[in-house]
């Protein structure tokens, strides 16, 4: 299928993109690298009446270490050009951010897609989506009325559906600490398709000894969770396999095409367990 018509604006700074969204009202869509967007329009699934593209802001387009220690990435870097970043440039205790940009599509989609656009897009399953929530990233967004920073905890409200104003746009993610014991596995029927679950944890340890943790699901619910049974378990010193048995009875994930809920559990057991022992081997 063919989109329907539009009408195509190129922005040419950030504050003419976020003027031509508050001018255009609804009818308008923001197009970075359109590895989502595209797609959805060519099934007539999005019908935006415009469409305004920021790929050619450069400025937008940055990684690096901050000067407190965080990680801060513009909204037009492509998972490509973190999944190849050097490790003084990541900076310590990010590996756990590159090793998931693996689990991204193909290359080509890697190569344009970009971070802002995928936690814009809001997709449940999504790994860019997961990560801000089990590392409580910090979102910049810029509209009309300034620049304001929304946790990642606060921005998903549902499928394809966040904090972001009409007017404004995603700028920045700040990864505010290093995860040195961090990581992320999930499934999917085939290499680069959308994930049925995945599964993120982000360990605290003494030496050999697991003192608590974060975990994050995504593809159980609307949007990417927190499991706070499972983090319990894990700081009361439970084992991986405990920690991934209460992470599948906390949870209520639906059942779709892709699987029952009763198989979403069967991959949480498993995909948690071994995000575990993966975090713990780094």
């Amino acid at each position: 299928m063919k989109p329907a018509p539009f009408r195509y604006h190129r922005a040419r700074d950030v504050e003419g993109a976020t003027a031509l969204l508050a001018e255009l009202g609804d009818e308008a869509k923001v197009i970075a690298g359109g590895q989502s967007l595209v797609a959805m329009m060519n099934f007539r699934l999005a019908r935006p009446g415009h469409l305004v593209d920021i790929a050619g802001l450069r400025e937008l387009d940055h990684l690096g270490a901050g000067s407190d220690g965080g990680l801060r990435i513009g909204a037009l870097t492509t998972h490509h050009t973190v999944e190849t970043a050097p490790a003084d440039r990541l900076g310590a205790g990010f590996e756990v951010i590159r090793d998931a940009m693996r689990w991204i599509g193909h290359l080509p989609i890697r190569t344009r897609g970009t971070v802002g656009g995928s936690i814009a897009h809001a997709d449940a399953t999504a790994e860019w989506c997961l990560l801000a929530v089990l590392l409580d990233a910090e979102l910049v967004a810029h509209g009309p009325r300034g620049r304001r920073t929304i946790p990642a905890g606060e921005f998903f409200f549902g499928y394809y559906t966040t904090a972001l104003e009409p007017d404004e746009i995603l700028v920045e993610i700040v990864f505010p600490r290093p995860a040195p014991h961090a990581a992320l596995a999930e499934f999917a029927e085939r290499r680069g398709d959308f994930a049925i679950v995945s599964a993120a944890v982000d360990l605290t340890t003494d030496g050999a000894d697991v003192r608590g943790g974060r975990v994050a699901l995504g593809g159980v619910a609307a949007m990417p969770v927190r499991v706070p049974e499972a983090e319990a378990v894990l700081a009361a010193g439970g084992s991986f396999r405990d920690c991934a048995e209460a992470a599948a009875r906390a949870v209520d994930p639906p059942s779709d095409a892709g699987g029952s809920g009763d198989y979403r559990k069967h991959l949480i057991r498993n995909l948690i367990e071994r995000a575990c022992k993966e975090a713990m081997s780094r």
